[in-house]
């Protein structure tokens, strides 16, 4: 059986407004209560996918549990209400980002049975460590969830260029499902539905051939994709899908909607996908913390830290990921010995200086990690710690837009 499902995929109807109903994933601008507040204005009592997700920015508010069942109902009565059209199709997805490059992408559905965030032989791998306290308020969502939204991208290692390119290539032969300009400058989307489904999943089933992965990792991998974002929503799917398929008969598991969960696949070497640096801002540090932060890194390369208008350089490793890896180790210790203080993390150098205006807090300005070295170091080293990259700016992050069934 093949790791990949062609999905049946909803999409609002043409009564919908989509540049309200498409918005940001919920993790971003954590540190930019104003994005949210003007997104809400924006969005008013129109249908949206900001009402079928819950924010990462309000998760410590005290009216969670409340926020959680107004989205399930939500969903409940948007499928009442007929806002959706169902396409059993591969979707291509043309996203504009930065300096109007194209970041191209199809929409697939992955067997989660084939997915692990450990670090074990499975065709469909995470790239970063997987926090299991993370998952619960995002299961305790899915838990009565009838869809799903994904904001999720796996990628593929293909320099060849010779899966997606292709029919990119031809798109204008395609249907087109939906064109529009994103909200709070996202650039443009456009959609596609894709007819023929089979040549792609052959080329897929192809990137696991024995002489293929050898030549690409000096070993048989057996990794066919590997989690661009999203790694803790896979997570999340996964853990849901090992419960219930626990109630289900061998025939309900092999083709059960929660099963599969719907991704973005984009190719590692496409246009427009930069990896970007995720920066980290800590909230009210003791005196104490960059004397901590300069004995655990060592290195011949600098590494800026920002605090209020000044800034200080400390010596660190020259591999990013060396460095991503000790910044990150020494953060998650120094937090557990001062649970006082709190640590977000900013997708924008300027996003950051801007924070920082507005709190007593300390910015540390992380490295870029190069994105062709990404698939070799999950084969042949391990996963990245939490938060170690991002596809493109967070204006440029996926959007809600595309949902499926999981019922």
């Amino acid at each position: 059986m093949s790791n990949v499902k062609v999905p049946k995929i909803l999409i609002p109807n043409k009564n919908v407004d989509f540049q309200k109903w498409s918005t940001i994933a919920c993790d971003q601008f954590c540190a930019r209560p104003k994005y949210w507040e003007e997104l809400e204005a924006l969005v008013g009592d129109a249908p949206s996918t900001l009402k079928l997700t819950c924010p990462e920015i309000y998760l410590n508010k005290g009216d969670l549990d409340k926020r959680i069942l107004g989205v399930q109902k939500e969903m409940t009565s948007y499928i009442e209400q007929g806002l959706f059209d169902e396409y059993e199709n591969f979707v291509l997805v043309e996203r504009e980002v930065e300096n109007h490059r194209k970041r191209v992408g199809i929409m697939i559905a992955i067997d989660l049975d084939k997915y692990n965030w450990e670090r074990v032989r499975v065709p469909i791998r995470a790239t970063e460590g997987t926090l299991v306290e993370r998952l619960p308020v995002r299961i305790k969502i899915r838990k009565g969830a009838p869809i799903e939204l994904p904001h999720a991208i796996i990628l593929i290692d293909n320099p060849e260029k010779d899966i997606i390119e292709p029919i990119y290539a031809n798109r204008e032969k395609l249907q087109k499902l939906y064109d529009f300009e994103l909200n709070m400058g996202g650039g443009r989307i456009a959609g596609y539905k894709i007819e023929n489904s089979n040549e792609i999943l052959d080329k897929l089933d192809s990137l696991l051939d024995k002489k293929v992965q050898i030549a690409k990792y000096g070993v048989d991998a057996g990794i066919q994709f590997a989690v661009g974002d999203g790694n803790h929503s896979i997570a999340t799917a996964k853990v849901m899908w090992e419960e219930l398929k626990k109630t289900l008969g061998e025939d309900e598991r092999e083709n059960h909607p929660a099963r599969f969960m719907l991704v973005e696949m984009v190719n590692l070497y496409g246009e427009g996908m930069d990896f970007k640096p995720i920066h980290r801002l800590v909230y009210n540090p003791t005196p104490d913390f960059i004397e901590g932060l300069k004995l655990a890194l060592k290195g011949e390369s600098k590494l800026k830290v920002i605090v209020g208008e000044k800034e200080e350089y400390i010596s660190c490793p020259d591999k990013a990921s060396l460095t991503i890896s000790a910044v990150q180790n020494y953060i998650e210790s120094y937090l557990k010995d001062n649970p006082q203080v709190e640590v977000e993390y900013v997708h924008n150098e300027e996003h950051l200086m801007d924070a920082l205006k507005e709190c007593n807090g300390l910015g540390i300005v992380m490295p870029e990690f190069p994105n062709a070295e990404l698939v070799n170091f999950v084969v042949n080293v391990g996963n990245l710690p939490k938060k170690a990259f991002s596809i493109g700016e967070p204006e440029h992050k996926r959007y809600y837009l595309e949902c499926k069934s999981i019922i």
